[in-house]
């Protein structure tokens, strides 16, 4: 196997990526918020530059991780290698951030990298199927988290969010492109009597999705709004979701009765 490279966005998995694997070499995007102390950084307009930068030090490998915002391109600063790849791109900004994610992968295997997910890199990170912490969910907890899993099987083939929170069989939001936490805070929000009991927060990859470039996690953030919206537990889909920071994450979870639980069929 060559060098690996870890293209960082923000949040936990680019430093716990880092940490576990500290020959890699760090590269961030211009513009892009990122959680590393030190990156070599690139502009999106000029991946050229990037791949060239990457094969003269030796990588051969690639993992994508963190939240990464869609770049805000200038045409004029285009290399000759974007100029080239323009039409394929504009065409990609329309469809999604699936497929957007999907030509960036592929632009990356055209110039001979391997995409690495952050699953496989950190393995230990995936989440188990049963209980992995807190009180045992009850039968309601298992129904909505369920319930939750069938609305975001629904919801896949328009590329939205990857989470919704389901409480006494009914949905008190869905995730969209403001994220996690945004979704979280509406529910916490929410007029109790909507709630009928206490929900659950669902969370599992789009049907389809590559795991390689956009797996879903969570942190002890997520812990801590998920607490603060009155919801019992966390569900997640058991292998296909990682659990940063797993300690504190672990931790948090178990000291706010919170329950975070690995089901196999979301």
């Amino acid at each position: 196997m060559g060098r690996l490279a870890i293209i960082a966005g923000s949040g936990a998995l680019p430093v716990g990526l880092a940490e576990a694997h500290p020959e890699a070499v760090l590269v961030s995007l211009a513009g892009m918020a990122h959680d590393l102390p030190q990156t070599r950084e690139h502009q999106f307009e000029k991946l050229g530059g990037l791949f060239a930068d990457l094969k003269a030090q030796g990588v051969q490998e690639v993992a994508f991780a963190g939240g990464m915002s869609r770049p805000d391109l200038d045409p004029a600063s285009f290399d000759p290698f974007m100029v080239e790849t323009a039409p394929r791109l504009m065409e990609a900004f329309q469809l999604g951030d699936d497929r957007l994610l999907r030509l960036i992968m592929t632009l990356f295997e055209e110039q001979e990298f391997t995409i690495r997910g952050a699953h496989e890199l950190l393995p230990e990170a995936k989440a188990a199927e049963g209980l992995i912490t807190g009180p045992t969910p009850n039968d309601q907890n298992l129904s909505d988290a369920a319930r939750g899993g069938e609305i975001l099987a629904t919801l896949a083939p328009l590329d939205l969010g990857q989470g919704c929170v389901v409480a006494s069989g009914l949905c008190l939001g869905i995730e969209t492109l403001q994220g996690t936490d945004a979704l979280l805070d509406f529910v916490a929000r929410t007029p109790a009597h909507l709630h009928r009991t206490a929900g659950v927060f669902v969370k599992a990859p789009k049907a389809g999705q590559d795991l390689r470039v956009d797996m879903p996690a969570i942190g002890p953030e997520t812990v801590r709004h998920v607490a603060e919206a009155g919801l019992a537990g966390i569900a997640l889909a058991a292998g296909r979701v990682l659990i940063l920071d797993r300690v504190r994450t672990l931790g948090l979870a178990a000291s706010l009765g919170v329950f975070i639980y690995g089901q196999e069929e979301i």
